[in-house]
């Protein structure tokens, strides 16, 4: 079931007035059931690995909660007691995401080297299926339990609330990834009928839709229109097409995390914000602090802390950092294009560090600050185009292919085609892309304000009624007539519900 779609824009306030008609004590209850059934929308079976996930991480914490007294007795055989617990349901959700994630991958990269040293293959006749969010869920799982072995949270005993946790739909399939001292916590709490929630909740979703169909759906076409034929475009259309595929995955992943946070909101759960206005930022560094902030933080906290962080002089800190943009890159897919990706990012806070250490030791105070709007600017400039570039690698079907595209890219730089009519043939008509352009603005106008630290819905929902009328009437024409409605419009599933 699609954000996207109106099965979903049906189910929704079913969900939420049958929320509040029921007690208090057992809407935990019915929001399980309809998570359940959202996600078996997409496979009945998938529940079972779902189910399999949950009661690992349940039982785990059960048990970790009931060895944490080996601090307080000193008893050696507990505490190792409480490891081996953390480390076995570790090792077995890892296990279930390997063996449907890169099991397949890690085969055919076998066969490859077998190949090239003239060796036989390994056969494997079974087709593997990625279930649908299985990346979500297991590190939401596994971040709870390595709470509960810290200290930072009590184990949850109820295995019907905890299982909610796990899989509460409007975050299930594509994050955001919450820890338990949030989400988990609020499910312990009460939520009464709140009419500003409603409106807000309400505004979040309408700009999630605008978002996806309006903006990352018909983005899209015109990536899809030159990537799958790059050697028939000249260079300057595969640079527009990058442009717009670093647009198109921010509408889109953006678009989802909004949806969601308005879907909960309608409930009073509040979902954390993934994005913070991240093509403003002004480094490579800053930009991963505002990009898929869950998976950001989730990958600090409890991969790239735990190994060392920045404790260990600066060639452990950048190895450190390598290694968790390796494993960030693969992730996101079984590709070498995925890890190139993730080592590209990570070589990018590198580099930043190397250009600080060196600022450092010239001891040229006007080299440490920018204060000055063209340097900001700059800054801005050379971080959006360094993300795009690497944005590249991420889109293109393999790392051969990613490379050919960026030669093709180089190959002839026409920038006359701006102006010749020639954006109008790649699949979008005049209307559409022209609507398409200005929503960007838009997007980009909006952003502006978040940066700046607004809360745009707050500061919306303050604005006269005739205003937000209009505004709310003109987003609603647009998505329908230019999305669902709209010509060459086709109702396509998030770009990261694949991984």
């Amino acid at each position: 079931m699609l954000f996207n779609t109106v099965q979903y824009l049906i189910f929704l306030p079913i969900v939420v007035l049958i929320y509040y008609i029921l007690p208090q004590r057992v809407r935990y209850v019915w929001l399980l059931g309809a998570s359940c059934y959202f996600y078996m929308q997409w496979n009945k079976m998938y529940i079972l690995l779902l189910l399999f996930c949950t009661a690992v991480t349940y039982t785990g914490g059960l048990l970790i909660e009931h060895y944490k007294s080996a601090h307080k007795g000193h008893n050696e055989k507990r505490r190792d007691n409480k490891k081996l617990c953390l480390i076995v349901c570790i090792v077995l959700n890892l296990g279930v995401l390997f063996f449907y994630k890169y099991f397949s991958w890690g085969i055919s990269m076998l066969n490859r080297i077998l190949s090239a040293v003239h060796a036989g293959e390994i056969t494997w006749g079974m087709s593997i299926v990625l279930p649908v969010e299985i990346s979500f869920y297991v590190l939401q799982s596994l971040g709870y339990l390595i709470d509960v072995y810290r200290g930072d949270i009590y184990a949850e005993k109820n295995f019907i609330r905890y299982a909610l946790f796990v899989s509460f739909f409007p975050q299930l399939v594509a994050g955001p990834i919450e820890r338990s001292k949030n989400l988990l916590v609020q499910l312990h709490e009460a939520h009464g009928f709140q009419y500003e929630n409603v409106r807000k909740g309400a505004i979040l979703i309408l700009y999630g839709l605008f978002l996806k169909v309006v903006i990352a759906d018909r983005a899209a076409i015109v990536v899809n229109t030159v990537y799958e034929d790059s050697a028939g475009y000249p260079g300057f259309f595969i640079l527009i097409a990058t442009v717009l595929f670093s647009i198109q995955i921010y509408c889109d992943f953006y678009g989802y995390s909004t949806i969601a946070r308005g879907s909960a909101l309608l409930m009073g759960i509040r979902l954390m914000d993934n994005f913070d206005a991240p093509y403003y930022a002004r480094s490579v560094r800053e930009f991963w602090r505002r990009w898929h902030i869950s998976l950001s933080g989730w990958f600090r906290d409890y991969l790239y802390i735990p190994l060392g962080g920045s404790r260990k002089g600066t060639a452990r800190k950048e190895y450190n950092r390598m290694v968790v943009f390796a494993v960030s890159g693969l992730w996101h897919g079984a590709s070498l294009s995925f890890l190139f990706w993730g080592l590209l990012n990570g070589m990018g806070q590198v580099a930043e560090d190397l250009a600080e250490n060196i600022k450092k030791r010239l001891g040229n105070p006007h080299m440490q600050k920018a204060v000055c709007f063209s340097k900001k600017l700059c800054q801005t400039l050379c971080t959006f185009g360094f993300v795009t570039l690497a944005w590249m690698f991420f889109r293109a079907s393999g790392l051969k292919d990613a490379f050919l595209i960026l030669r093709d890219m180089c190959s002839c730089m026409n920038w006359t085609i701006l102006f010749d009519g020639s954006l109008y043939e790649l699949g979008v008509a005049r209307g559409p892309m022209n609507m398409l352009l200005m929503a960007i603005v838009a997007l980009f106008a909006v952003d502006y304000l978040k940066y700046k630290g607004h809360d745009v819905a707050e500061l919306f929902l303050k604005q006269d009624w005739w205003f937000r009328t209009v505004i709310i009437m003109a987003m609603t024409f647009i998505t329908l007539l230019y999305g669902c409605y709209g010509t060459l419009y086709d109702t396509t599933q998030f770009i990261y519900f694949q991984f």
